[in-house]
């Protein structure tokens, strides 16, 4: 790794590489994809702040195992699991199309299975995930947690990029610049 943005998150140090995007703008890339370690200890201090959720939701794939640590550290058996594309078991379930993220530049769509939605009606929901930036992917899961007929509760990330950590609508354990 050349050039890396060095962060502490509550506790936890971690090196994030600096990468360029396709637009032109460098982001530090957060990937928890293999770092057991690094999850355990988000999805733990995450799950300090949405524990007066009554289940969760995440948008695969980053998010996966970060809100299944969230959702044991809560004693919740399942969380809702939004995919980006329509798998075999969810041909009874919902779908919501959303604008482009700064990482993919491109629309995108959300699927939910049946049995997401019916853990998500009439509940309180937390979201949960690892990097909110523009809040593309974040009106994603929005939408489809209403679709649903959940009421969005709590909005939480591990790390806010650049201008989302103004945000007032949600929280996070640590902000990054964009770079």
């Amino acid at each position: 790794m050349d050039k890396v943005l060095k962060l502490n998150i509550k506790g936890y140090n971690a090196e994030l590489p600096i990468l360029p995007l396709p637009s032109g703008i460098n982001i530090a890339f957060f990937n928890l994809h293999g770092n057991s370690e690094m999850t355990e200890h988000c999805g733990k201090e995450l799950a300090k702040l949405v524990s007066d959720c009554e289940v969760l939701i995440t948008a695969e794939s980053k998010g996966l195992q970060l809100c299944h640590v969230v959702a044991r550290e809560l004693g919740q058996p399942y969380y809702a699991v939004a995919r980006k594309s329509k798998k075999l078991y969810m041909q009874d379930g919902i779908d919501v199309l959303y604008g482009a993220s700064i990482t993919t530049g491109t629309e995108q769509r959300l699927y939910l299975s049946k049995h997401d939605v019916d853990i998500l009606k009439g509940k309180k929901v937390g979201i949960i995930d690892d990097v909110v930036s523009t809040g593309a992917s974040l009106i994603g899961l929005e939408a489809i947690v209403e679709k649903a007929g959940g009421i969005i509760h709590k909005k939480a990330f591990v790390l806010a990029e650049g201008d989302a950590a103004d945000r007032k609508d949600i929280i996070y354990l640590e902000k990054i610049p964009l770079l």
